[in-house]
């Protein structure tokens, strides 16, 4: 994957940078920890403007994260409920943590977006629940660009300033990334798990 993406990055500069972040936002398997480090060594290689790697990969970012949000905007919550309601074992989601979910977006949205951007996996999902409960698009967009630009910034200096050794960065970033997955995926099924068990104690009680 590094060949194609350093080839990429060096026909095209910084616009290939913005393309493959929008793609990485959209298709989270394109990891960033892989882009933005190897454009931060092309531009120490080749004398260019680490400013404009940085600004690219947030534009690039922040377009797919715009595309979430605008997504799930448009669905809304409340379309979405039922759908959640009925499958809600799949989900592991019922009434009661929804409006749960909607309470916490209403009061922490800003930091949820704004932390979430620096989280890997996590800064790729955290646009779905901030448009399908319509969180403020100003603040929306303010928070997003702040933990994006934070992120892109932290991974292109590393490229820039490790040179060929940016696979030191895919070396600390790769296990968390992976924590992260099997994290999520170990509470879900631990929800899924236990979800009729839920379910019938949310009936007796």
């Amino acid at each position: 994957m590094n060949d194609w993406i350093g080839q990429l990055i060096e026909n095209w500069g910084t616009l290939a940078v913005a393309f493959l972040m929008f793609v990485e936002t959209v298709f989270p398997p394109i990891p960033s920890e892989v882009i933005m480090p190897l454009a931060g060594v092309h531009a120490a290689q080749q004398g260019g403007s680490i400013l404009g790697v940085i600004l690219a990969g947030t534009a690039g970012a922040m377009a797919g994260n715009i595309f979430w949000f605008v997504l799930a905007w448009k669905l809304g919550l409340d379309r979405f409920e039922g759908f959640l309601v009925r499958y809600g074992r799949v989900f592991t989601m019922d009434e009661d943590e929804i409006a749960r979910g909607r309470a916490l977006f209403d009061r922490y949205g800003a930091g949820l977006v704004g932390v979430g951007r620096i989280i890997p996996t996590i800064r790729s999902l955290i646009s779905v629940p901030a448009g399908l409960v319509r969180m403020n698009a100003r603040t929306f967009l303010i928070f997003s660009t702040l933990g994006t630009f934070i992120w892109t910034m932290g991974l292109a200096l590393a490229g820039y300033f490790l040179g060929r050794n940016f696979a030191e960065v895919d070396r600390i970033l790769g296990p968390l990334s992976t924590a992260v997955i099997l994290g999520c995926f170990a509470v879900y099924l631990y929800r899924v798990i236990m979800w009729n068990r839920w379910k019938k104690k949310k009936k007796t009680g």
